[in-house]
């Protein structure tokens, strides 16, 4: 699989930031590395919090041409002059993200693992779909999104796929060939060197 054809890096914030101390880290992870899109995806709802942290990483973002989006925070995207929104609740916004962002911005959707809500969500307008985890995790109700989804919705769906959560080398080398992008976040960012932690999982698209 040549470089064109394997998936993009979509790059997700750590839940809690200290902008000093991250924003080197950062920096390094995408002068390191080409990442198509780096979503700021914190744990607080504090939409100042966010603000503050967006303006902060916008910088350092757009300034590599790497676009911006923001989960959950459609208020904060116009105001603070983002590329887009990460939506958490499948298909339901997508429609009015759409209708305040405008065509040009990116608005996507993460779908768990339902085949149904990712439909929904695309015909709403959604730029993306998301599905995960990929692997056990614990969290919420234990569903996991299998091989078998993403294959069936790269072969029938045009529109660009995600997977995320619960990603290491062999779950990315399995679903190579069948998504799109992969968001990566908590994997690397608990390694003191994650730029390398990143080429790592890389490789394993190879």
């Amino acid at each position: 699989m040549d470089d064109e054809e394997r998936p993009q890096i979509y790059l997700v914030t750590p839940p809690e930031i200290e902008l000093a101390a991250f924003a080197p880290r950062l920096e390094a992870v995408l002068d390191a590395h080409p990442v198509a899109c780096l979503r700021l995806d914190l744990a607080t709802r504090d939409a100042e919090v966010v603000a503050r942290t967006a303006d902060g990483l916008r910088e350092i973002a757009h300034a590599r041409d790497v676009p911006l989006v923001v989960a959950e925070h459609l208020a904060l995207v116009e105001r603070l002059g983002l590329d887009g929104v990460h939506l958490t609740d499948g298909a339901r916004s997508v429609r009015k993200a759409r209708e305040m962002l405008g065509a040009e911005a990116i608005v996507g959707a993460f779908c768990g693992a339902s085949r149904h809500q990712g439909m929904s969500a695309g015909e709403a307008g959604a730029d993306y779909i998301g599905f995960g985890p990929v692997a056990e995790t614990g969290l919420g109700d234990g569903t996991v999104a299998g091989g078998d989804l993403f294959a069936w919705w790269s072969e029938m769906i045009e529109l660009p796929v995600v997977a995320e959560g619960a990603l290491d080398a062999a779950r990315i080398a399995e679903l190579t060939p069948v998504v799109d992008f992969f968001a990566v976040g908590e994997e690397i960012w608990s390694d003191p060197e994650p730029a390398t932690a990143l080429g790592a999982l890389m490789a394993a698209m190879r």
